[in-house]
């Protein structure tokens, strides 16, 4: 997928599934390209999950892939939406296609760690 295109990987509360004020903005707004993972650790904090990038083989966060035709402000309002624990990252994601893409993703950056789950899907924690 090497496009000029803009590319979000959700792995949590912005999922197909997930019935929030900006999940139905980012599926209003967005087209999702597929399911996929990026290699890292996914953890629980509280009522919501946070991803760590980890080079530990086996260790995924499964997650979906969207294309974003304009970023200039679909982004800003979900950078709002996750807030200071979060930093918004570019990051290699695989689909289970196969196919690589570049895609911003957010990253888990505060102080609690939470407990780690074990299967790398939010949804089946």
């Amino acid at each position: 997928m090497r496009d000029r295109r803009t590319y979000l990987f959700v792995y949590g509360t912005l999922r197909r599934g997930s019935n929030n004020k900006f999940a139905r903005l980012l599926h209003a707004y967005a087209q999702f390209a597929g399911a996929g993972r990026m290699q890292g650790r996914l953890f629980r904090l509280r009522a919501f999950p946070g991803a760590v990038v980890s080079s530990q083989p086996g260790g995924y966060v499964r997650g979906e892939l969207y294309r974003i035709d304009d970023p200039r402000w679909i982004l800003p309002a979900l950078d709002g939406y996750e807030g200071s624990e979060f930093r918004r990252v570019l990051h290699e994601v695989q689909l289970d296609s196969g196919t690589r893409a570049e895609a911003w993703v957010y990253l888990y950056c505060g102080a609690d760690c939470g407990t780690l789950i074990r299967s790398g899907d939010w949804f089946r924690r």
